[in-house]
């Protein structure tokens, strides 16, 4: 560890101009300071298409006895992308990404990260690249500042620049003011924020982000993500694992991740659009009413709580092969079924007011027969849930 970081400091240098944003987006604009090659931003992201990529996966295994945890893996992340590797618990993410690091080896494949080969040389993107573990890892018994010194020190940033990054981290992540404190005494949201400026100190060029946003509330997770964009608009490339499909919206691109193997990928739109060709409905119980005939609980509301009811329909609707409903699930406070057969109408989708819209009015029709008069059927555009669940339905039936 250098000796330098325990106090020494450097002038005041002009931090650099934060973007804007505005609503989800993020406003193009050119970045004082940015890294030399690296141009303005566009959009969410910085795409170099006339660069390699930041990241290339080839083939990329990874064994655990008998256990595969990746199983033949092949991908690119273009530079400047926010590129988002979703998928449940237990699915792959966390293996591969500590395999990009270099901190452990590939059964078979081949990874390059930033240019290097990491499966022969992970030394050489150590100072390049940035790790934000899914668990929080910074020094509990360190106040801010000192763990930012610390990182800094690890990260050979020069002395003369540790002033400048310890006040662009503090400024990025709000924690002016909170300088002497220590991790224990801030909120979730701010320890967050905190690894991230950690992770950021040496300025990589490629982030890699273990489900950052894990146990964080919606509000800070909004505000985590706009620090995202920010460093995408800075030029950085970031690689986020996550697990809430709310949060795939955010990123250029992305990937569904399946027991080990890769189902999926694109940008959320191409996914919404050409991942499901049968529309998809949302039904609602707006009121409470009887069961399917011959259900637990008899007729009427007596036998049936809100949940309740939401849980006989899902069965009813599962037992209902053959009559125009596929794969059916929880969505919020709701149900989603993907129609097929007769009920799905044309299968163009579901805002096309024909195919999903008539055929929402049948299964509403049928439901109401059959022992749910309560129920509403409407169209809805699929979300990415919706997605990830009938790829993943597709991928158990294999």
């Amino acid at each position: 560890m250098r000796s330098w970081w325990r106090g020494r400091t450097a002038d005041t240098v002009p931090l650099p101009v934060v973007a804007e944003t505005d609503g989800r987006e993020v406003r193009p604009a050119v970045r004082p300071g940015v890294r030399p090659g690296v141009g303005p931003a566009v959009g969410r992201g910085v795409r170099h298409e006339a660069q390699p990529p930041a990241v290339r996966i080839r083939g990329l295994v990874k064994r655990f006895g008998g256990f595969t945890a990746v199983d033949g893996v092949d991908l690119d992340v273009a530079r400047g992308e926010v590129f988002g590797f979703l998928g449940p618990n237990g699915s792959g993410k966390t293996t591969l990404i500590r395999m990009l690091t270099g901190s452990i080896a590939a059964t078979r494949g081949s990874i390059e990260v930033l240019g290097e080969n990491v499966v022969h040389h992970p030394e050489r993107i150590a100072s390049r690249i940035g790790y934000m573990s899914q668990k929080f890892s910074l020094f509990g018994d360190l106040t801010v500042e000192e763990n930012l010194r610390f990182y800094a020190g690890v990260y050979d940033v020069p002395p003369e620049r540790y002033k400048e990054r310890r006040d662009y981290v503090l400024r990025m992540a709000d924690l002016v003011g909170h300088e002497q404190a220590r991790p224990d005494e801030l909120s979730v949201g701010l320890k967050q924020r905190l690894a991230l400026g950690a992770a950021t100190m040496h300025e990589p060029e490629l982030l890699l982000l273990d489900e950052p946003t894990s146990g964080v509330d919606p509000v800070a997770r909004r505000a985590f993500w706009d620090l995202i964009h920010d460093l995408a608009q800075r030029g950085v490339t970031l690689f986020v694992t996550t697990h809430y499909m709310e949060e795939a919206s955010n990123c250029t691109r992305l990937a569904f991740m399946y027991r080990g193997r890769i189902i999926a990928d694109g940008t959320p739109r191409e996914l919404r659009t050409r991942t499901l060709s049968s529309p998809v409905v949302e039904v609602r119980l707006e009121r409470q009413g009887p069961g399917p005939k011959g259900s637990e609980g008899g007729e009427g509301p007596q036998g049936h709580g809100d949940a309740g009811r939401a849980d006989a329909l899902i069965t009813h609707l599962e037992s209902s092969a053959g009559a125009g409903v596929g794969d059916v699930y929880a969505s919020g406070a709701a149900v989603h079924a993907v129609l097929d057969g007769p009920g799905a109408g044309d299968g163009t989708g579901a805002g096309d007011g024909t195919g999903a819209g008539d055929g929402a009015a049948r299964l509403e029709r049928r439901l109401r027969a059959e022992g749910f008069p309560e129920a509403v059927v409407v169209p809805v555009t699929p979300s990415l849930e919706d997605v990830f669940v009938t790829l993943v339905a597709a991928q158990r039936r294999v």
